[in-house]
């Protein structure tokens, strides 16, 4: 049986949600009846969605239901796991039990479930179309800082080589991974080589020297005097130019691709560039832009990309969850145009 979570690894504020501050107020109103009415409705929810996607969270949402239900003891969990591919309408969960005892953690978990498997499902993707290049996980700053912790979980579980903050990496048990930013080299003056040498002279020698390199729009020149001047310190450069600009090395050769922003034809420049001068070992990482598509097309192309750095298309597609009630006392009791649909692939839960 594969192992889960601990469901006490998780931060939850549980008095909060046992008393449904999170929860749609439809499904508080629905409680206060059935208790009021004394009424012991013993349903089986089912929860599923409906695209192909990697399924994560599963294993917070059964801890959410481990520990903010009430009677937890008296419910019967059957769940796949976090990492399965999972199929449009395929059952990923049911809940069998009073349906007033978890009715107010509906909101709660199938929000898990959609965040979680969001993130997962598009590192997924991104990794697959990198080819086994490593991909690097840099969306946080498009995002309230809260999920971080989870998203991290979730980029983990999506096959992602590292994350940037170190709560995305507390799961993870590594460092967070970064380079150096436009703030640095703003703060040297806009002197990307000044910056480089200050950050080699002041960070741990365990930390990877990677530079950025677009900040004066001209990526090759950058890379070779920054490899000229670490040598075999400079593990990489990253490329990060705006799609509004155009590098400087591009001047000459336009006309037959789209020029702006990090382009397949920048990239085979300063990696002609710097194997000229025998910085053959100096990694490339681009980013800027870059989704399952655009990845697909560079590997594709044979662009010598060694490290994808993938942003905002992390959060750009969205996988939602649905949970219905499917049977009451064992009998059918779902709504028009669903029925219960049981799977093989469920596994009981301990409770």
């Amino acid at each position: 049986m594969e192992k889960r979570l601990d469901p006490d690894s998780f931060d939850f504020p549980v008095e909060k949600i046992k008393k449904g501050l999170y929860s749609d107020i439809y499904f508080l109103r629905t409680q206060a009846i059935l208790e009021q009415g004394g009424i012991n409705s013993h349903v089986t929810v089912q929860v599923f969605q409906r695209d192909y996607a990697m399924l994560c969270g599963i294993d917070e949402a059964i801890a959410l239901i481990k520990r903010c239900s009430y009677n937890p003891k008296e419910l019967k969990i059957r769940a796949l796991h976090d990492g399965d591919m999972i199929a449009p309408w395929e059952t990923i969960m049911t809940i069998e039990g009073n349906l007033a005892d978890f009715i107010h953690l509906e909101t709660v978990y199938l929000g898990t479930l959609a965040r979680r498997t969001k993130i997962a499902t598009n590192c997924h993707r991104a990794v697959e179309a990198a080819n086994g290049k490593p991909v690097l996980f840099f969306p946080s700053r498009f995002d309230e800082y809260t999920v971080q912790e989870g998203d991290g979980y979730a980029a983990k579980v999506g096959g992602m080589s590292n994350v940037s903050t170190p709560a995305n990496a507390m799961c993870w048990g590594i460092e967070a991974a970064g380079t150096i930013p436009h703030a640095l080299i703003a703060a040297f003056g806009g002197d990307t080589l000044a910056a480089t040498k200050a950050f080699d002279k002041y960070m741990d020698p365990e930390i990877s020297r990677i530079a950025l390199v677009d900040f004066n729009n001209d990526c090759v020149n950058t890379s070779l005097a920054l490899a000229r001047e670490l040598g075999d310190k400079l593990e990489g450069v990253r490329l990060d130019t705006s799609d509004k600009m155009v590098d400087v090395s591009l001047i000459g050769q336009m006309g037959h691709f789209k020029p702006t922003g990090v382009n397949e034809q920048l990239v085979r420049n300063v990696r002609e560039a710097l194997d000229r001068e025998g910085f053959s070992h100096v990694k490339i990482i681009v980013s800027g832009g870059f989704n399952p598509e655009r990845i697909h097309l560079f590997e594709q192309n044979g662009v010598p990309v060694d490290i994808y750095a993938v942003g905002s298309s992390i959060f750009a597609t969205n996988v939602d969850f649905t949970a219905d009630v499917v049977l009451l006392d064992g009998k059918s009791c779902a709504k028009a145009g669903r029925q219960y649909m049981d799977s093989d692939r469920l596994e009981k839960v301990e409770m």
